[in-house]
């Protein structure tokens, strides 16, 4: 089962490489020093188990290096390939301990979410994409404080779960891969669902990283097909966070990250108190009366 899964794996992310290298060769697009650095930094903390959608949103927000509305996608396809790094890697160390139904099943249904998000952002408004982030973004802070608190719940020691709570796992994470589109990662929502299931938090990671991989691969192909994102930032994404993600993943065991969590969910609830006010005054302009009602009050 662990080949089955790491073959389509390979073979998904040979062809999303190639498309993307296609799509840079024609735009003739040079990597984003920047991004590049960004990239390294989120992505090793990604293998960690912080998550990287939620502070590289943030950062994206604050620099504005990128238009808001082309933020989910620029990071589903520039941080594709760490996360299909982290697939492999999470893989091979924990993938032969978890139930190959679960495992399977909540990855599929992630892609199948991925490919269907992934035109819906592409057509969203962008008041709605801002305020899909913010959302998103806010909830992050708000895993990131638990965490912090140990108030998040601990999980248990299972590696699989009953028929009940695999199917509804399995369309948990169909949800979680269309709001990938959008920018909200999957990393926490998922990991937080699994350990109220009893699961050992060990055991979600390939699960995580696995359906985050195909979705990726799938749905980024897809973003790459579409335009709308910026090459340069993609590049610099992809470029620095794969050897990053090796690293964190290889080498580092333990390493105290409950400063860092603190420091991060601030600029990601300044992030989402920006991307707020950006959706609101966005929503104004396409329903002005909206706005005067709102300001009569």
């Amino acid at each position: 089962m662990l080949i089955a899964l790491l073959v389509p794996i390979a073979l998904a992310t040979l062809a999303f490489m190639i498309i993307l290298a296609r799509a840079a060769l024609a735009s003739r697009a040079t990597p984003s020093p920047e991004a590049l650095m960004l990239s390294v930094i989120v992505n090793f903390f990604d293998a960690l188990g912080i998550g990287s959608f939620a502070p590289t949103t943030a950062w994206l927000k604050f620099r504005k290096l990128v238009p808001d509305r082309l933020i989910p996608p620029t990071m589903i396809v520039g941080l594709g390939p760490p996360t299909m790094a982290e697939s492999v890697i999470f893989l091979i160390l924990l993938g032969v301990k978890v139930d190959p139904v679960l495992l399977v099943g909540c990855s599929i249904a992630v892609l199948l979410g991925g490919m269907l998000g992934a035109p819906l952002v592409a057509r969203a408004r962008v008041w709605i994409v801002q305020l899909t982030v913010a959302v998103g973004l806010t909830l992050a802070a708000l895993f990131y404080a638990l965490a912090n608190l140990n108030l998040m719940p601990g999980g248990g020691t299972a590696s699989s779960l009953s028929l009940a709570l695999t199917i509804a796992a399995i369309v948990a994470n169909f949800g979680f891969g269309v709001l990938l589109n959008f920018g909200v990662g999957n990393y926490a929502p998922t990991l937080v669902m699994f350990s109220l299931m009893g699961m050992d938090p060990r055991l979600v990671f390939p699960i995580m990283a696995t359906g985050a991989a195909l979705m990726v691969a799938g749905a980024g192909a897809r973003h790459i097909q579409i335009g709308q994102i910026d090459l340069r930032v993609v590049l610099g994404f992809a470029i620095g966070g794969v050897p990053a993600v090796i690293f964190a993943a290889l080498l580092v065991k333990k390493m105290p990250l409950e400063y860092l969590r603190w420091g991060v969910m601030v600029v990601v609830l300044y992030a989402a108190a920006v991307m707020f006010r950006a959706a609101l005054l966005g929503r104004r302009e396409h329903h002005p009366e909206a706005g005067t009602v709102a300001l009569a009050d």
